[in-house]
């Protein structure tokens, strides 16, 4: 299986209101993986468009984040697996 590492980077200022992944769990496109309340106090759903493992996770809840922050590294295998 070929696999390709993924970076996930906090798309916004905020803090970390939850995290709905664990390392090691499998995740598909698209599936959402952490809420961020940005500094305007709106809740972000952040995802991103590969499938595979959780290699990391780089943040707790309620950590202060910014756009240069990485959250969680994904080995993308390169599936094809979510839906419009």
């Amino acid at each position: 299986m070929r696999q390709h590492v993924e970076v996930v980077y906090s798309p916004c200022h905020g803090r970390i209101e939850k995290i709905l992944i664990q390392k090691n769990d499998y995740v598909y496109e698209w599936e959402k993986l952490f809420v961020v309340r940005n500094h305007d106090g709106l809740l972000e759903e952040i995802r991103i468009g590969a499938s595979g493992l959780i290699a990391s996770l780089e943040v707790l809840e309620s950590q202060e984040v910014d756009t240069n922050t990485i959250l969680a590294t994904v080995k993308d295998d390169l599936n094809i697996t979510g839906s419009d």
